[in-house]
This record gives structure tokens, sequence and C-alpha cells, in this order.
């Protein structure tokens, strides 16, 4: 038996009067995830554990079976370990974004306009990274690039300090937001001068994209210690992921991860890639368990677009879901799939929320017959509700 996840990142949303009072996931053209449910079984499931927040980080440690409350330490911790950052025990990790703020204010009076500075290539933002690396003083830090907008840094001898996620303040001035730590405030500060008159910066503006003209800090944690998944599930498992969170999860987990080319966490990934590197995974090289994260619809729900949201999770389901049912049943392998999202980013709030996500559980040994589809509302409906997402781990392969 082999086992796969398919990882919607934020796809779970709320109804809307643009889609008819309907969600993404039910009026999006979703024919296979619409297929399996009718086969399979649905339901809800609780991947935030309560009082913590809703991030994709504790969201898909739940996922993988991992109780966050136990082993979450963090979020740029994770993502440290994906990029190699050696991290002493009294080191702290901090995501340094760069993102867009607006320009003619003072600093503290600017506005959030672009957690991801256009979703700013990796290529792009290392130049930048570069740049402040050599402008800035980093007197007890070190800045290391990471993937696309999302880069990291580490504190020696720190301790962890609360600090808000840019992407829950789009829109908004940050002057309630900045930090409180003198050094980070700093540093933000220092950064802005340096990156709003970069060049390439002005180049990105003549172009009519968004300028990655500030740092800014958040997910403060410490090094993380993840039990290994195939001392915990006995499976040998492979991670395909385009974002250095789930890369991190991976290493500190002790799964594979497979790098695939044009795999960019954007809404234009390369989908097939992902799905023939996990259906290679499963089938050729001996690994027992896939776990296929996309990301595009969690970006489009940071968007607000409800029109590159719907196209997301299509590109999800035409050519991910499909792909890798196609080639599992030709394969005559017995295979379970789990379809989810970690936690629904609503295009009304452009953030993520804690709402139970809708699962789908498929078993090519045990088809059955339903009238059920693939959403929020008819998983509702099931009756069917898993009340800790890293139980969901257990399920499948039970």
């Amino acid at each position: 038996m082999k086992y796969l996840v398919v990882l919607g990142d934020g796809m779970a949303d709320e109804p809307m009067e643009a889609l008819d009072g309907k969600t993404v996931l039910e009026y999006a053209e979703t024919p296979m995830m619409d297929e399996l449910a009718a086969m399979g079984e649905i339901g809800l499931v609780h991947t935030i554990p309560e009082g913590m927040k809703p991030g994709s980080d504790t969201a898909n440690l739940s996922v993988l079976g991992y109780d966050p409350k136990k082993y979450y330490s963090g979020r740029s911790p994770l993502e440290a370990l994906s990029i190699g950052v050696p991290m002493k025990d009294t080191d702290v990790a901090f995501r340094a974004n760069i993102v867009t703020l607006s320009d003619d204010e003072p600093y503290e009076e600017k506005t959030m306009i672009d957690h991801s500075s256009d979703e700013i290539s990796t290529e792009d933002a290392a130049v930048l990274i570069e740049a402040l690396k050599e402008g800035m003083s980093f007197e007890g830090h070190q800045l290391y690039v990471g993937t696309s907008y999302r880069h990291c840094l580490i504190r020696e001898n720190g301790s962890v300090v609360a600090l808000s996620q840019p992407h829950d303040i789009l829109t908004q001035k940050i002057t309630e937001y900045l930090p409180q730590d003198e050094a980070l405030l700093r540093m933000q500060k220092q950064s802005y001068e340096i990156l709003s008159k970069h060049p390439l910066n002005l180049e990105r503006v003549k172009k009519g994209l968004h300028p990655a003209n500030s740092l800014w800090f958040w997910g403060a944690g410490t090094k993380p210690a993840l039990t290994s998944f195939e001392e915990i599930y006995h499976k040998k498992a492979v991670m395909i992921s385009a974002v250095d969170l789930l890369k991190g999860i991976a290493v500190g987990a002790g799964m594979k991860n497979i790098i695939v080319e044009g795999a960019n966490g954007g809404l234009h990934t390369n989908y097939e890639g992902k799905a023939q590197a996990a259906v290679d995974a499963l089938l050729k090289d001996g690994y027992d368990f896939a776990y296929i994260h996309v990301e595009a619809p969690d970006e489009m729900g940071h968007q607000g677009s409800v029109e590159r949201k719907l196209q997301a999770v299509q590109f999800l389901d035409e050519r991910v879901i499909r792909y890798v049912k196609e080639k599992m049943d030709a394969s005559g392998e017995e295979y379970r799939l789990l379809v989810l999202p970690d936690h629904p980013t609503p295009i009304r709030v452009r953030t993520h929320t804690a709402d139970p996500v809708p699962y789908l559980l498929y078993d090519s040994t045990k088809p059955e017959k339903h009238d059920w589809h693939y959403n929020e509302r008819e998983a509702a409906e099931s009756g069917n509700d898993v009340a800790h997402g890293y139980e969901m781990m257990g399920y499948l392969f039970a």
C-alpha cells in the first residue's frame, strides 16, 4: 500500500456573494476531487489547536501527525532548517519578509501594501539581500537568503519576542504593528533606506511591479526538535514543496525533500512536475508516503483575488490530483489518498483563520458510492469530524 497527501495550502474559504453564495471549492470546476469524494470519505478536520495562531506552520505540523502544542517552537526555525542555517540552542530565528511599504510617509506611518512584493523571484531577492548585507549593521545577527520573499534572520543568544505577521496587516498602517525590539526596528528602517533606492527596485516600479523596499521580521522561534516521521509511522516519506517552511519540517522529520524544477510557490508553479515526482518516489524509488504541498491557493487568498484562487484550485485538481490518480491506477499499486487544505485563507480577510477544513480520503481498494462533492458545506453535512489534525496521519495509515 502506498500513501499520498495532496495539500492545497489555504484553499478553504467562506461563501461569498461574488460566487453566488458559494465558496471557492463549491464554485470551482473540480471534477477529480468530486469523483474521489463520491468514492471515498469526506469530513471536517480541526488542524489548528485551540489557543494557537492559524498558520501554515502549526497546520502542516498537525496534518503530518505532530501535535503543535508539543512540537512547535516557532515558524522561522523550521524554515532555517530547510536552507541549512546552523542554529545553536541559544539562537533565535526570525522570518525576514521582503515587503512593499507605501512610499511617502515617515517609516512609522507607512502602510503595508504587499507582504510578498509581487511574489518577487528568489534571484531578485538574493540581489537585494546582498545589498543589505553590504550596507547594514547586523551586529549579533546573521541574514540568510531563502526563497522568493521569505528569508531568515538569526539572533545569537536571543529570546523569542512577539511580532506581527505582515499578511495579517495588509492595507493597514504599520504604526501599531512595528517591533518593540529596538534592534529589529532599527534594521527594518535601515533596510528601507537601502532598498527603496536600489536600482533593481527602481526598475520594478518602471515595470509596474511592487518595489521590495523593506525587511519585516516575524515568526520568532528557537531550534526545533521533531521525532523522525519514519520512527513514528514506519513509513519512508518524501516532501514535495516549493516553500522553505515545508522543506524545513521535512528536514526536522527526517523526510527526503524532492526539489522540482520550476516549482516556485506561485500560481504558475510546476504542478505536473510535483505530481510526477511523487509518483516516481512511490513507484520507482521505494518510498511509502509522499506529501505534495501546493502553495498557490494560499497566495491568491492573501492577494484577495477570487479569480486567481479559483484558478489555483482548478489547477490543483486537473494538474496534480488527476495526474496522481491516473498514474497510480495505471500502475496497479494499491494506495490511499488524502486531500485537504492546512487552514482556510478567506478572500474576505486575506489571511488565515482557524476554522476546520474539509478533508477527502480515498482508498483505491475500497471505492464506495456516495453523492458527495468535495467542499466545506458537504464536508460539514457528512457528520465526520476529526477533532485533532494530528490524528489524520494515523487515520490515513490505518
